[in-house]
């Protein structure tokens, strides 16, 4: 009995030593340790930003969806008389009448659901994606272990204008992470600063009335402001489509700027893709007019003769004698069609497109001052927009120009370009010779409403008002009868731009394959405002700029001028010489005519 007492005094000793470490010596660490394992921490997402066009049009906005769970352990006593336990008996029963009632709700099948509600397991995901009403409504069902599961909530992006504006805007996935376009460009912004709650929880998981509560309160992501029109976007993918439709053809971009600040009013790439449903997405999912580059062709003679003009080593009235056939190094050169030889001033050269003429007029200059002229205008770099995967294009540095790249360059070919600064060039002309940064974003707005505008880059002086006032003039002669895109013409208002054809390079088969044809011209000529650049990759029913891609810009530009209400000026054109005669030619000091210029690679 002795030994027995002892044993116990001894026992219950060390329970009073312990109890006194818990509650005295230790209280303050235990008490948080049991508090911590009762707190449960919920991260609240921040929703995301919205993305709007200048005139306010939702482009993509996110809206709040909950994660609906199941605990099959618990569903199965739905309806039940023994609400703590399944009965084996009755559990198949149980399970029918909550998938039943679920199915409705939640959009699916009682089929699908049976599966999801039936098992061992504690945690099946229903659905990542309701809405909190239909949650309401599942919740006032009642079912015992459906619940919603706040740590796996995922705001839904929506894009309310499908594959508009999809290339552009981009796209979110299903966790929440950019996937292209603006979503990502502007991603730190749109995204917002996650909060959390903290909460004390019962065994059962349910919140402690009472408790400990607390948190940090989620910040939504600022909405950003585009330069984009929403009509002249959807008018200008529309036109691209339909075209495309007509033409055949791999690919097609339609880029549409503000003339003098260079602000981004519509960039329409083609095939597109719908950004609410992005993963059965078959068109491409980048924007062709920033990620695509291509050999400009003819549009780029815009660049040469404004070198060699800006130089003083030719003049618009100048003669040029053009031959059939023009021999550089090892390559007979030609024009777009064989005809007799042709007597054309510098601006006729410009209008009737000469591959022949413009290299006469190219070798003006030496090779390297061309390159520097053709990176002032920004080619072989990226245009600043900051937009993800844009490409700097090719351009390489004159000394590896072989003796025949020499040449084409001069017109377009053995050079690559975007669709965004082939627009630029004629940007810079149509800005009096000043080269402004392309821009997409008018502004952000906080959660407290504050609008902050993107901040204006200066522009860069490429040309003299002069030179750009003289390139004009001569554009406008490529839309009149003798000039190669009469079809531009628009009624009431004047009109400069230049057709492009060129050979496209296929990557893919690593060889040329099709044409590239393209229209870049803006309006009025007198006073722009508008600049449109349509570029179409391999059209099948024709291949030349004028006819594939003129009529696109003629309906883009028509378009863009009235949503803008910008008016006609009234004027009208000075007449420009475009021919002169042989006799002409052969007394002018000053004719440009072939000069065979040795041989090699």
């Amino acid at each position: 009995m002795r030994g027995l007492t002892v044993a116990t005094i001894f026992v219950f000793s060390i329970f009073a030593a312990q109890l006194l470490r818990i509650q005295g010596f230790d209280s303050s660490a235990v008490a948080a340790e049991a508090l911590e394992q009762r707190t449960e921490k919920v991260t609240i997402p921040a929703l995301r930003g919205k993305i709007t066009s200048s005139d306010g049009v939702v482009l993509a906005s996110s809206r709040a969806r909950e994660t609906v769970v199941a605990d099959p352990t618990a569903v199965c006593t739905y309806k039940q008389k023994d609400k703590k336990k399944c009965d084996p008996a009755t559990s198949g029963v149980a399970v029918d009448l909550a998938a039943k009632a679920l199915a409705p709700l939640l959009g699916s099948t009682v089929e699908d659901l049976r599966p999801k509600l039936t098992g061992k397991g504690r945690y099946q995901v229903l659905d990542r994606k309701v809405s909190p009403l239909t949650w309401r409504k599942v919740a006032g069902l009642g079912i015992p272990g459906i619940y919603k599961d706040s740590a796996e909530a995922v705001p839904e992006r929506v894009y309310p204008q499908g594959p508009n504006s999809a290339s552009l805007v981009g796209f979110v996935t299903d966790d929440g992470a950019a996937g292209g376009g603006l979503e990502t460009m502007m991603d730190k912004a749109l995204k917002g600063t996650a909060g959390h709650s903290v909460f004390e929880k019962a065994p059962d998981g349910s919140k402690i009335p009472g408790g400990r509560q607390g948190g940090v309160k989620a910040v939504d992501g600022k909405d950003v402001t585009l330069t984009v029109n929403s009509n002249i976007q959807w008018y200008a993918q529309n036109a691209i489509a339909q075209q495309m439709a007509k033409m055949g053809g791999q690919s097609g971009t339609a880029v549409v700027m503000n003339a003098k600040t260079s602000e981004i009013l519509a960039l329409a790439s083609y095939p597109t893709y719908d950004p609410n449903d992005i993963g059965r997405a078959k068109g491409s999912l980048v924007n062709k007019a920033l990620n695509d580059v291509f050999e400009p062709g003819s549009t780029a003679k815009v660049m040469t003769i404004a070198a060699a003009i800006e130089d003083k080593k030719v003049t618009p009235d100048q003669p040029v004698i053009i031959p059939n056939r023009m021999k550089r190094y090892d390559a007979l050169f030609k024009d777009s069609h064989d005809h007799p030889t042709l007597n054309r001033t510098v601006a006729g050269t410009l209008a009737e497109s000469s591959n022949i003429g413009t290299i006469l007029i190219g070798e003006t200059l030496e090779s390297k001052r061309l390159e520097e002229y053709y990176r002032k205008f920004g080619l072989g770099s990226k245009s600043g927009m900051g937009f993800p995967g844009e490409s700097a294009g090719l351009l390489a540095p004159a000394e590896k120009w072989s003796g025949t790249q020499r040449s084409t360059v001069m017109f377009g070919q053995g050079l690559s370009v975007t669709a965004i600064q082939a627009a630029s060039v004629f940007q810079t002309i149509a800005n009096g010779g000043v080269r402004m940064t392309p821009n997409l974003i008018e502004g952000t707005t906080n959660a407290n409403g504050t609008f902050t505008k993107t901040a204006s880059k200066p522009g860069t002086r490429v040309v003299s008002q002069d030179t750009a006032s003289k390139i004009n003039a001569m554009l406008e002669g490529v839309v009149s009868k003798e000039g190669t895109a009469p079809q531009a013409q628009i009624p009431g208002y004047r009109v400069a731009g230049k057709t492009g054809t060129a050979d496209f390079y296929d990557a893919t088969l690593r060889r040329y394959s099709g044409k590239t044809a393209s229209f870049i011209g803006y309006a009025p000529a007198d006073n722009p405002e508008i600049v449109v650049a349509v570029i179409i990759q391999r059209p099948s029913a024709s291949i030349f700029g004028g006819t594939v891609a003129g009529p696109v810009f003629h309906d883009v530009m028509t378009y863009a001028l009235q949503e803008l209400k910008v008016p006609p000026t009234g004027t009208t054109k000075a007449p420009i010489k475009i021919s002169v005669t042989p006799e002409e030619a052969a007394s002018d000091p000053r004719t440009l005519r072939d000069r065979p210029r040795g041989s090699g690679k």
